[in-house]
């Protein structure tokens, strides 16, 4: 590989921390450095459709607006089973017709499977929709800003301790109506830096996700010191269950998820088409 730096925006949640430790403190043989740049979802997903960075980790949902200028590499990102976006009331049981929820990103993935759940569950509709950082969320439902709020990420560990119950789980219905993986986050990179590099890209952050496997001692300094001052036993089940063999490698059953997800999507008009060949990586 070339010694250029590439600009490169992930969130500080420990799964992705841990994915591009190595890589992100040169460990990686041969790989590019990294000049890191921490935001949340719904700041990278507008970092991609602006075209700001050389490599990205956004939602999937995100992707058919940003696979012309940027390629899906086929690692590094979170999809998995049991692991989906959680809706979160402060009493059991609500309604959610012409309710007021609060949602990470309209551009998430967590907020498309979320649309196509309410498609099912909530056919009159709810109410308006109110974009904040994830992390804002469970307060603003057990203060009764919002009636409820999409949850991501560790939530799915932590929101009975802000006395919350779950309504429903958006992963849990793609499952059962789909029989397919959770598709949540990608990896991407920009198309122009050829073919051979985006490969490059994609070794990297496969060894990358294989050295923290190998020895995830060695990353829990990086993980801890930007996760929020979460628990470091959360930090470990964020960990076990947003990189998995996934991570490692989409292969055939992630790129279906996918594939799945968008071609669903665009269906009910909640995202453009996707081109034949549109996830294809070089």
């Amino acid at each position: 590989m070339t010694t250029e730096t590439l600009k490169i925006a992930y969130s500080p949640c420990p799964n992705d921390t841990f994915v591009f430790d190595a890589w992100a403190h040169g460990r990686v043989p041969g790989a590019p450095a990294l000049d890191v740049t921490f935001a949340d979802i719904d700041l990278t997903n507008g970092m991609a459709e602006r075209g700001e960075f050389d490599v990205l980790k956004v939602s999937y949902a995100v992707l058919p607006w940003v696979l012309e200028e940027y390629a899906l590499l086929p690692c590094g990102g979170a999809l998995g089973r049991g692991c989906g976006p959680l809706v979160l009331t402060r009493e059991a049981g609500v309604d959610l017709t012409g309710k007021r929820v609060a949602v990470p990103s309209e551009r998430s993935t967590a907020y498309l499977l979320f649309r196509l759940w309410a498609a099912d569950v909530v056919p009159d509709g709810v109410g308006e929709i109110v974009v904040m950082p994830f992390h804002e969320i469970m307060p603003a439902v057990r203060d009764g800003k919002v009636d409820a709020g999409l949850v991501i990420h560790e939530a799915r560990f932590t929101y009975q301790d802000y006395g919350l119950h779950s309504l429903a789980d958006m992963g849990e219905h793609w499952e059962d109506t789909t029989g397919l993986p959770i598709p949540l986050g990608a990896i991407i990179a920009k198309r122009s830096l050829g073919a051979r590099r985006l490969r490059e890209l994609a070794d990297a952050a496969r060894t990358s996700v294989r050295m923290a496997w190998d020895d995830p001692l060695v990353s829990r300094p990086y993980v801890l010191e930007h996760a929020q001052e979460m628990d470091p036993a959360v930090a470990d089940q964020h960990i076990g269950l947003y990189v998995n063999e996934f991570t490692a490698d989409l292969g055939e059953s992630g790129y279906a998820a996918v594939r799945g997800l968008l071609t669903r999507a665009a269906a009910e008009g909640l995202v453009p088409p996707l081109g034949g060949r549109a996830l294809d990586f070089v």
